[in-house]
């Protein structure tokens, strides 16, 4: 924004050259102001410069839009997304959620930098820009997320973001989590410090801070937050001064419950509380929507449309401090904008963004292209093939039983303590399908130090062969579990020989395969193509036995180590309360005689 295009704003807004385009006809849905009525809607460039009474603005060249019988909405935002767990690239991320009114997202852009550091968040910031979607970028407080610290290609310290705090594209601290506070984390605390001295918000990551944590969390300045496992903990958060963003995920579905805040503690509560997804699959978006979903879902459950639709708008948008830009239909914001058929179903018919007609019904109104991508953003695996000696775990003890703890998942953001007794032979500690005794492992992919974890875990049910992704955060290291050693082996390599991805193996045979050429972790593909990969992955695990939603999905967050009580990376099994690395082996049990 320079002067000469300030000035040619504000001759705009009062009328002195023609708009450019004008919508006519609608009920603008007026979120600042809580009312519903008709009014006309000037844009200039990609600025709203008038709403209501707009025939002043209008000359010979000024497009006219028609919206009779539509109401005008302010464009959608994805408080906290990590879109790269869609296995969608930018480019078709936003032709996926776009047309469902989505038109912007706060991202961290973590799983990107994990794979390919600042070189590579260069690029896709490039990309954005060609896309229709805005990305309100918040530098991550460091990489990796994870304690103790686990292998990614590149570490976010201080240093970076004494740099990129002073970047266009930053809008503050990204994810930071409450043990890296709570800890006194070094790298994170002087984060924070530059963000203090950079006048930039702090997002928030602190499920399950309650109390003096909660407290001793807020006063390193942290403004809100997106993780609450029930309302009780929202309705805290919220009197504590926090803004609150209720995730409804494609596997943590907590809207029903974290609702429950506003419906029936305390209303007032709605203005502070906004929406995010966090984690979507290509498929929800195809079958549900994206943020246009979680309206609907906030309005079944008894929020008043208005207020559902200023959560998913200027709420959010306030929350971030990007309410100058976003989140209302009003002079001098972008022109975001949203044709619904009603307040109280939601459909989106039309969006325009930046001031443009970008999508009709569910479709993009012009042909939007991934950029050719450069050796920066390859998914070239940089670690050495397996055996499947690699994901035997041995001991000392040549026979008998093992008395061992494996981490049990309890829902996707829960893992719990679960001892299992399992048989040795020949020193080989034998997974057992009959109890749901898996073996899991991390491969460091980045070429850094060749590091392979090896636990157990239960829950997914698999009675035979394996599963791997290389798309897994915070680090996107290979992760790999399974019944069977050499099938664990093979899913790994064949990961390591295309470049990246998700692969079901059984009995030495690869059944299905999903490529994630761009880092390891996302597809250039259309939603579509990978929705239909994702049911194909998911059918071959469950014909393995595994009983879960998205098995894959499940098992790729294992490794993020702010979900209790247990995680896994490429340094070995977390104990995700006392933030360190632990031996899964409890007890060793010799055969007598």
């Amino acid at each position: 924004m320079d002067k000469d295009r300030l000035k040619r704003l504000i001759r705009a807004g009062r009328s002195q050259v023609s708009a450019h385009r004008v919508i006519r006809g609608g009920q603008l849905v007026n979120v600042m102001s809580s009312e519903i009525y008709p009014a006309d809607v000037a844009i200039y460039e990609d600025r709203v410069v008038a709403i209501g009474d707009v025939q002043g603005y209008i000359g010979d060249e000024t497009d006219i839009i028609d919206a009779t019988g539509k109401f005008l909405v302010p464009g959608l935002i994805d408080g906290h997304l990590h879109s790269e767990c869609s296995k969608l690239s930018i480019t078709s991320f936003a032709k996926a959620v776009v047309p469902c009114g989505t038109t912007c997202i706060v991202s961290g852009l973590d799983e990107y930098i994990s794979v390919s550091g600042i070189e590579g968040l260069k690029e896709v910031f490039a990309e954005i820009e060609a896309s229709p979607l805005k990305v309100f970028w918040g530098a991550p407080y460091k990489t990796p997320y994870t304690f103790p610290q686990s292998t990614v290609s590149y570490n976010f310290t201080q240093e970076t973001h004494k740099e990129v705090q002073t970047w266009p594209e930053c809008f503050g601290v990204w994810e930071t989590v409450r043990e890296a506070v709570l800890e006194e984390d070094d790298d994170t605390l002087g984060a924070l410090a530059e963000a203090h001295a950079n006048r930039m918000p702090i997002f928030g990551c602190a499920p399950m801070a309650r109390g003096k944590d909660l407290n001793g969390y807020l006063c390193a300045g942290v403004r809100l937050d997106h993780e609450s496992y029930d309302h009780e903990e929202v309705v805290e958060k919220m009197r504590n001064g926090m803004h609150m963003l209720i995730r409804e995920s494609s596997v943590t579905h907590f809207l029903k419950e974290n609702i429950r805040a506003v419906t029936e503690v305390n209303p007032a509560l709605a203005r502070r509380v906004s929406f995010c997804t966090d984690d979507v699959t290509a498929t929800d978006i195809l079958e549900k929507g994206h943020m246009d979903h979680v309206v609907r879902l906030a309005i079944k459950d008894g929020v008043d449309p208005m207020t559902a639709i200023q959560m998913g708008s200027i709420n959010s948008a306030e929350a971030y401090r990007i309410d100058h830009l976003v989140g209302s239909i009003t002079p001098g914001k972008i022109a975001d904008i949203l044709f619904i058929d009603s307040p109280e179903t939601f459909n989106v018919e039309a969006v325009i963004t930046g001031g443009k007609l970008v999508s009709k019904g569910r479709d993009l109104t012009y042909e939007l292209n991934a950029p050719k991508r450069s050796a920066v953003l390859s998914s070239e695996l940089k670690c050495e093939k397996t055996t499947k000696e690699d994901f035997e775990f041995r001991v000392d003890m040549e026979e008998g039983t093992a008395e061992v703890l494996s981490m049990n998942v309890v829902g996707p953001f829960v893992r719990k303590r679960r001892d299992v007794t399992l048989k040795v032979k020949n020193h080989i500690v034998q997974p057992d399908t009959e109890q749901d005794a898996l073996m899991v492992s991390v491969v460091e992919r980045f070429g850094r130090n060749g590091n392979k974890s090896l636990a157990f875990c239960s829950g997914w049910k698999l009675k035979k062969g394996a599963m791997a992704s290389s798309a897994a955060p915070d680090d996107n290291n290979i992760v790999v579990m399974g019944a069977d050693a050499n099938d664990m082996s093979i899913a790994v390599n064949h990961l390591i020989e295309n470049g990246g991805g998700q692969v079901i193996v059984e009995g030495g045979e690869i059944l299905e395969f999903l490529s994630l050429p761009v880092g390891g972790i996302a597809s250039d593909l259309d939603a579509k193509e990978i929705a239909h990969r994702e049911a194909l992955l998911n059918a071959a695990a469950q014909a393995l036995g595994c009983d879960l939603p998205e098995p894959l999905m499940y098992m790729f967050f294992l490794p993020i180590t702010a979900i209790p009580d247990y995680a896994i990376t490429d340094v070995g099994p977390v104990d995700c309360i006392a933030l360190e690395t632990f031996d899964p082996i409890l007890g060793l049990n010799p055969t007598k005689g």
